[in-house]
């Protein structure tokens, strides 16, 4: 796990545990990483039962790989962020036994919103789909959010 070296109070591990503790992304068997403060690295390996019926990795599958690197990345910085939208456009298929690595950058923020680019790629760099996600930045801390209520 790359972690930024500017982590010193360990505020981006605690992001990262709570991270991890995804149930959706763990049963996706998807994996942080690299995570900075406004940037996130997710990974997956396409197994078969994540195939649609045209014998290639569902898009649901790349939409959900995507989503994980977002919410990495939007929380961060240790303020829980939300969704608000999120737009993908699928470049290419991909088969069983391919590594996808998803990447979301922070590309503006503001008071109450950000914006991110993510892109879905596999390891020969390959662009398997590009995204866009605006998150909701709330005024509670990410890794002291335990639940729908504080949300």
């Amino acid at each position: 796990m790359d972690l930024t070296r500017n982590d010193a109070n360990g505020e981006l591990a605690r992001v990262l545990k709570k991270l991890k503790s995804d149930r959706y992304a763990s049963f996706l068997e998807t994996r942080i990483t690299k995570i900075e403060r406004g940037y996130a690295q997710a990974v997956l390996t396409v197994a078969e039962h994540m195939l649609n019926f045209n014998q290639v990795a569902h898009g649901g599958l790349i939409f959900s790989l995507a989503d994980v690197a977002f919410a990495a990345a939007c929380n961060s910085f240790n303020q829980t962020a939300v969704a608000l939208s999120f737009h993908i456009t699928y470049r290419k298929p991909v088969s069983i036994g391919t590594r996808l690595v998803a990447e979301a950058s922070e590309e503006s923020s503001g008071k109450t919103t950000a914006l991110y680019k993510i892109i879905v790629r596999t390891d020969d760099q390959r662009i398997v789909a590009v995204c866009e996600g605006l998150a909701y930045k709330l005024q509670s801390s990410f890794t002291e959010n335990d639940g729908p209520e504080a949300i």
